[in-house]
């Protein structure tokens, strides 16, 4: 074997097989309570799915931002349909859980949000995100009270059917303007209230304001990986259960494609080729 199949494939024979839907839930739902924080690497389509999977990856998670970008399209601008069938394409790809974003739940009213949460869970993944953006210029984020109603319609979908989710609840003050931790910490304690199993105020990125979400609630609390990110051994010390990249990944296999694109037109050199020793790895991935 090569060095991915003897270093990950072989010391967990789990991997061996494909988990039914509610095995993958059960693992994933324990990931948030381990020993260390739940590294979350987030993946933009089969192929990078499984190459976290063979990296050693315990989990992974869709991105919205580099699922639209495989699209030509900018964040947000992705159908319900075909998040669903993106969703569905990487649970079928790895045997690890997979986490859905699913944006705001691609609608307004907490019914229609539950009905969606519920075609997230026929996809086979193991998990769902809903956020607190409603997209709207007039009500660039839900109210608290809506906010909250739409989580609890969520979880009542996620966790009352046969094919369970965890539900993790993101307030997004942060990413939008409004860098308001008494109100990111209230929305927070609310969507644990409405039935959440974690939460996520992506942006939220000083030491102060990590141990205050943490300290505030009593739920896993996962932090996005921005540069300017406490490292995950200092999250750790403050109590944070999962710590995800968001569309980092995505970019920067942009960037890298970019860079090298430029050099090929501009320079009529192969430079670039010094940079893709890595990809070699991804032929043990997709075996």
């Amino acid at each position: 074997m090569h060095e991915i199949g003897d270093r990950v494939w072989a010391r967990d024979r789990y991997r061996a097989r494909m988990p039914t839907q509610a095995e993958k839930y059960e693992t994933f739902l324990a990931l948030h309570h381990g020993d260390s924080p739940l590294l979350l690497p987030n993946a933009w389509d089969p192929g990078t799915a499984k190459l976290f999977a063979a990296l050693g990856f315990d989990a992974t998670a869709t991105t919205s931002g580099g699922h639209a970008a495989t699209l030509g399209r900018l964040d947000g601008k992705v159908t319900l349909d075909e998040a669903l069938e993106h969703a569905a394409a990487l649970a079928a790809a790895t045997p690890i859980p997979l986490n859905v974003d699913l944006e705001n739940g691609f609608a307004h009213e907490p019914a229609e949000v539950a009905a969606n949460v519920t075609c997230v869970a026929q996809t086979g993944a193991a998990g769902v995100s809903i956020e607190d953006f409603a997209r709207r210029d007039d009500e660039p984020i839900y109210d608290i009270a809506r906010a909250a109603a739409r989580v609890e319609a969520a979880a009542e979908a996620a966790h009352g059917g046969d094919a369970r989710l965890v539900l993790t609840a993101r307030a997004e003050n942060y990413l939008h303007g409004r860098p308001d931790l008494a109100d990111t910490i209230a929305r927070l304690q609310a969507y644990q209230a409405a039935g959440a199993d974690a939460l996520y105020a992506p942006g939220a990125s000083s030491v102060d304001e990590i141990r205050s979400i943490v300290s505030a609630v009593d739920l896993p609390v996962n932090v996005l990986a921005l540069p300017n990110a406490p490292t995950v051994a200092e999250l750790a010390d403050l109590g944070v259960r999962r710590v995800s990249v968001g569309s980092g990944f995505a970019m920067v296999a942009l960037s890298a494609t970019i860079d090298a694109a430029r050099e090929f037109l501009d320079q009529g050199t192969y430079g670039f080729w010094r940079n893709a020793g890595s990809a070699g790895t991804a032929r043990d991935a997709f075996r």
